[in-house]
């Protein structure tokens, strides 16, 4: 089992605020897991590299646009 961090640390790694990690959570887009005795929300490193390399992979291209004088 992988090592446990909190919102304010999770929300460290991603770049994100802590406030933006809970309206994730809410919202069914990075759900948290709950600490059995205290209920507050935890989440393991392999999950948030999951999470980001989803958007890795959908990433948009660049397009280089030329305007021409």
């Amino acid at each position: 089992m992988g090592k446990y961090l909190t919102v304010k640390e999770a929300a460290k790694f991603l770049g994100v605020s802590p406030l933006t990690l809970r309206n994730w959570d809410k919202k069914g887009k990075l759900a948290a897991t709950r600490h059995p005795i205290n209920g507050y929300r935890l989440y393991t490193l392999a999950e948030l590299e999951r999470f980001m390399a989803s958007f890795e992979k959908n990433k948009p291209r660049r397009l280089n646009i030329i305007l021409e004088d």
